[in-house]
């Protein structure tokens, strides 16, 4: 996969390429279907395949000054690292800004998709909008397509017992902690990665040591303990994971994702893990005293060990 910021990078293929377009949060089975149509629609017409990744979201850019706040599933390096595994060819961050946002859906077409990128097919959600004031949407793209010689294709849609799949579903089902229904319709646990940063090493100095991680200011607001699988390399673990503001001990509220791997000694400052998550154990408590919250992370500690040495049975 060859990942470019700008079109000027892009080596436009000769023969052209079939493209999608969209945010992809979460990169779940119903992206990945798309995924699947794209690569396929690629090979039967010998052309390359083109994902385009719009970063930041839209929404993101048109309520940043406000109190809304969209809550992702991934980060940006996450997602790009999921795209790597699919087997696309190219993937174009595309940075949309100001600017971006004030291209007429007329030449966001000729000069953007066509000229820019070579786009001899797209695969497209049918209430996929584009351009200034969005006023780009399929039927002007089908329009245009017979002038400028593009096939469009409806993207294929993904459902699991009636319900479709999409990142807003997921995000439904993570905030209920169905996990274990997250994980089928992603394809895999939900996941945060990142490098381990040190702390101010309370968790050492209860007994339970933790590898801090920032999930991003962002982030889907998952808060509580978890029982967890961390990924440190090709090594997986088990963990009890704290995510959440610590309201016993930090009074600036600085989220923080905490994790105790078990039967674990082993120095991983600055390495990058994965955390996937499996099961909720409970809520986010504030406790009286430092004494109290020791006591509740053994507790949590051994619900996750019970949890996994169930699900072993």
């Amino acid at each position: 996969m060859l990942l470019f910021h700008d079109i000027e990078e892009f080596p436009k293929p000769k023969k052209g390429c079939v493209v999608t377009i969209g945010k992809f949060d979460g990169v779940h089975l119903g992206h990945q279907l798309i995924f699947d149509q794209l690569k396929s629609k690629a090979t039967e017409s010998d052309l390359a395949s083109l994902v385009i990744v719009i970063e930041p979201h839209p929404e993101e850019f048109f309520t940043k000054y406000s109190d809304k706040k969209l809550l992702r599933l991934n980060t940006i390096r996450e997602k790009l690292q999921l795209l790597e595994s699919v087997g696309i060819d190219f993937v174009y961050q595309l940075n949309f800004d100001k600017k971006t946002s004030e291209i007429a859906a007329e030449s966001y077409i000729k000069d953007f998709l066509v000229d820019g990128l070579g786009v001899r097919a797209m695969i497209i959600g049918d209430d996929f909008r584009f351009g200034k004031d969005r006023l780009g949407d399929y039927s002007l793209l089908e329009e245009y397509g017979k002038e400028y010689n593009y096939q469009v294709f409806k993207t294929a849609t993904y459902e699991q017992n009636g319900h479709r799949i999409s990142s807003t579903y997921v995000r439904e089902q993570l905030l209920s902690d169905n996990f274990d229904l997250v994980t089928k319709i992603l394809g895999r646990p939900y996941s945060i990665s990142g490098t381990v940063a040190k702390g101010q090493q309370l968790g050492a100095s209860l007994g339970f040591p933790t590898c801090n991680v920032d999930p991003g200011s962002n982030r889907i607001s998952l808060r509580g303990v978890f029982a967890c699988e961390v990924k440190l390399g090709r090594r997986i673990f088990q963990a009890a994971a704290n995510f959440g503001y610590r309201p016993t001990v930090d009074e600036k509220a600085t989220l923080l994702l905490e994790v105790h791997i078990l039967d674990f000694n082993e120095d991983v400052y600055g390495q990058l893990i994965e955390v996937m998550f499996r099961k909720k154990i409970r809520n986010e408590l504030k406790f009286d005293g430092v004494d109290a919250l020791k006591t509740q992370i053994g507790i949590d500690v051994e619900d996750v060990r019970k949890y996994f040495n169930e699900d072993s049975v």
